[in-house]
């Protein structure tokens, strides 16, 4: 693909010329390698990655494959299939790819995006949109250098904006207003108790004549606003200066709106608030999805992780985080199958990579991958939800769930592997950890070469291609390094603090303290 510099943002250029991958490509010869001489590491790893190939399909109206939801879902649902299939684009960028298209492909004359495409119908019946289509389609365009498929989003996604805002915006406040359950894919959650799962006639355009419908809905409107600072990015870098800045425009006033009307600074907590302006006061994962989107500003954060995310009593349970806060007298027991009444949710678990490293909570991220990633090896099945006070998932569920196979996949290279950001790599470096035990990754980059973690028991090498890198050791610690591997910064990934040594070719050995959460510049 095409990938010259232009100048606007001093991003890579994106040509619309670029070719497609090509059709039923299989995963790469040179995808992402993960190996551990821990044997209970390695077996889930490596049935995750089974899960998701086996949950490549084709599905019905389209004749490119993507990434279903797995288990008892067969298709693709708007509201996490275009992130699901982010997270596994290293390894089949031909799914990621059209993961994506599928729903421009479908979308209605009048803007509407389908809410899913399964093997049995392709679905118009409600919104269900939680990761916001236009943020994974800019970021996958923007890695990849893929002029149609930013085109084509950004096409698509004004439209979908734009059936929002005159089929979901009825009582004229700006925000997006939920008409039912499956708006949220909230299923079986009281949040939405006594409402109806799908807009009537299967047409998301009305509701049903309750009178507390319609809701003004916090997460549905961070699903806007994350979409609209995506359009205004990919409006940069297709030149569209001024419609750019349109969209800012238009996020912060739908952000402002969202803190002005459905946060509750007495709960530090965010609500529906229904047509009789009444607070639907069960406090949700709704939390974690405004923050998924970055509407909270850090002081405001910081408030919510204290008293709600990182309460033990609410959100922050043994196998964080649960749908319900453990204390809401809501939290639904004994937990049902497919239950947004409590239970911890992989969807959840998947979503986090969004928002904890935004809001500097690194070290604690650390603690919670480290419990999901032992419940997946406790029962690596792969099935959909756990109890959030003990990890056990939950056997009605079907097993070979995407999500879940993508969070014991996605969580490895948080804990112990390198990642690839849009203007740096970070380098998660944890010797001691279990996953590490003898441990080799290899992660190809978008530029075309390798990037590789070799660990022994005292540290690890880093290699950027074939040449070495640097050496990391002591105790755990994020570098963060230019695309070619000139340090950047140390992040402390820890609860406790560490000390750490970097060594570089060239250089004299350094060593450091790091605290958690502190980033250390590195000159």
């Amino acid at each position: 693909m095409d990938r010259r510099s232009f100048i606007a943002g001093g991003t890579a250029a994106i040509s619309l010329g670029a070719m497609p991958p090509a059709a039923g490509a299989e995963v790469l010869a040179d995808a992402p390698t993960y190996s551990t001489s821990n044997a209970r590491w390695q077996n889930a790893y490596d049935k995750a990655l089974a899960v998701l190939a086996a949950n490549v399909q084709v599905m019905p109206y389209c004749s490119e494959p993507v990434l279903i939801e797995g288990a008892s879902y067969r298709g693709i649902w708007q509201e996490c299939g275009p992130h699901e299939a982010l997270v596994y684009r290293k390894w089949r960028p031909d799914v990621a790819r059209h993961s994506h298209l599928t729903f421009f492909d479908l979308q209605r004359a009048d803007g509407q995006l389908p809410a899913n495409n399964k093997l049995v119908e392709t679905s118009f019946g409600q919104i269900q949109m939680v990761v916001p289509i236009a943020a994974t389609a800019w970021e996958l365009a923007e890695a990849t250098g893929d002029g149609e498929l930013l085109d084509a989003a950004y096409r698509g996604c004004a439209a979908w904006d734009g059936w929002l805002d005159r089929y979901r915006n009825t009582r004229g406040t700006g925000l997006v207003e939920g008409f039912c359950t499956y708006d949220t894919g909230h299923d079986n959650s009281p949040r939405w108790a006594g409402m109806p799962n799908q807009c009537p006639n299967k047409n998301a355009r009305a509701h049903h004549p309750i009178a507390s419908l319609p809701r003004l809905c916090p997460d549905l409107s961070a699903t806007t606003y994350g979409a609209r600072r995506a359009l205004a990015s990919m409006a940069t870098a297709l030149g569209k200066t001024a419609e750019a800045d349109r969209w800012t425009e238009r996020a912060e006033t739908i952000r402002r709106a969202i803190i002005a009307r459905l946060y509750v600074a007495a709960d530090a907590a965010f609500y529906d608030l229904d047509a009789q302006d009444a607070f639907v006061r069960i406090r949700s994962d709704i939390l974690t999805r405004v923050c998924g989107e970055h509407v909270p500003d850090q002081a405001m954060f910081d408030t919510l992780w204290t008293r709600q995310i990182h309460d033990p009593r609410a959100f922050w349970a043994p196998c964080p985080l649960p749908s319900i806060a453990l204390d809401d007298p809501r939290f639904v027991r004994p937990i049902p199958a497919n239950s947004w009444g409590g239970a911890a949710q992989a969807l959840t678990a998947l979503r986090a990579g969004r928002w904890f490293d935004h809001y500097n909570r690194a070290s604690a991220f650390g603690a919670m991958m480290d419990r999901w990633c032992d419940a997946i090896q406790a029962d690596p099945t792969m099935r959909q939800q756990v109890d959030p006070q003990n990890g056990a998932f939950t056997q009605a569920d079907e097993p070979g769930y995407s999500p879940t196979s993508l969070v014991m996949v996605d969580y490895t290279w948080r804990l112990v592997g390198v990642r690839e950001e849009r203007d740096r790599l970070d380098w998660n470096i944890r010797p001691r950890h279990p996953a590490a035990r003898d441990a080799m990754l290899a992660m190809p980059l978008d530029a075309g070469n390798m990037a590789t973690i070799r660990y022994d028991r005292t540290g690890a090498t880093l290699l950027l291609g074939k040449s070495l890198s640097m050496r990391v050791a002591g105790g755990s610690v994020r570098v963060s390094t230019d695309k070619q591997g000139k340090p950047i910064s140390l992040l402390g990934i820890d609860p406790a603090p560490q000390h750490v040594t970097l060594s570089q070719n060239g250089r004299p050995t350094r060593s450091f303290l790091i605290q958690p959460d502190q980033r250390i510049l590195i000159d």
